[in-house]
Parts: structure tokens; sequence; C-alpha cells
């Protein structure tokens, strides 16, 4: 993936966790500048392949053992300064992660340990309930719900897409 020249981007990985009702898995993240909900996933440590971040992420997260990882669905550059000041932005892989019905989130962390990763709520949205909800919240991406619409329907991409912030 192109972009960020000259900044430093952390390379992450996130999981776009769907059950079989095809609902999605969506974490609630606190920041100074409001309240965003995203995929669950995390930064790849030096190392580390993507795939084995994002298995590593989602037990300490949400608690998911041996994920099923699928197919590489989009890309994501996303510039904004760290709270912390110690990235420009994140690079993002996101891959398709499908879980049974019954699975909720069990994190591996404390809840003392996700809060200080701005982590506060987990949550499974439908379709209809992130458009019911579109202007009350923010998602990360933007265009989640149009995105996850279209992987619904037409499966996951031949070559993965880039998504805006």
């Amino acid at each position: 993936m192109s972009g960020g020249e000259g900044l430093r981007i952390r390379e992450a990985v996130r999981g776009l966790v769907i059950d079989a009702a095809d609902r999605v898995l969506l974490v609630r993240f606190e920041f100074p500048t409001g309240t965003r909900w995203a995929l669950p996933g995390g930064g790849i440590d030096p190392g580390e392949s993507p795939h084995d971040a994002l298995r590593r992420e989602l037990i300490e997260e949400i608690g998911l053992r041996d994920p099923v990882i699928g197919a590489h669905i989009w890309n994501r550059l996303h510039v904004i300064p760290f709270v912390d000041g110690s990235y420009d932005g994140q690079r993002e892989q996101v891959y398709e992660v499908r879980v049974p019905h019954d699975f909720e989130p069990e994190p591996m962390f404390t809840w003392e340990q996700l809060n200080a990763e701005r982590v506060f709520e987990f949550r499974w949205w439908s379709l209809d309930q992130l458009d019911a909800s579109a202007s009350e919240i923010v998602t990360a991406p933007a265009t989640l719900a149009p995105h996850l619409r279209t992987f619904l329907r037409d499966g996951p991409p031949e070559t993965p897409w880039t998504v805006d912030v």
C-alpha cells in the first residue's frame, strides 16, 4: 500500500468479524476527539505477519481463539496524530473473520487493560441498525455500512478495496 511517505505510520490489522446472521462486531473506542465504532484489531508487532497479528489481537480483544481468517477485503490509511504522539497515522489491512451466531466476546485482557487502549464496549450490529444509527454514531471507516453491504451482497473482492477514512 502506498501513501503516508515521510510520516510515522503504524501498521495495523483488523477483522471484519461477522456472525451467521450477518451482524458485524464493532468495538467502541473513546478518544479525546470523540467516540468511534470500529472493527476489532490493532497494531502489527515487529516480525509479525498480518495474520499472526490479527490472531493475537482477536484473542486479546474479544477472546476469539483460532479464528478462520478469510479474504483480505480492504486497506485503509488514516493520517491523524495518535493521542500519545507515537505515530502520525495508521495503515490497516482488513480481513474477513466468520464466527458462529452464538459467539460473544470474552476478552483475554481485563477491562482496565482494554480501557487503557481506549476500548470501552463491544456490540453486534446488523446493517439495519448501522443504517438507523448513521446520524448518531461515527464508524471507522465512515463508509463501513456501504462497504459491509457490498461485501455481504457480492462476497470478497478479487483485490482489496482502498477505503477512505
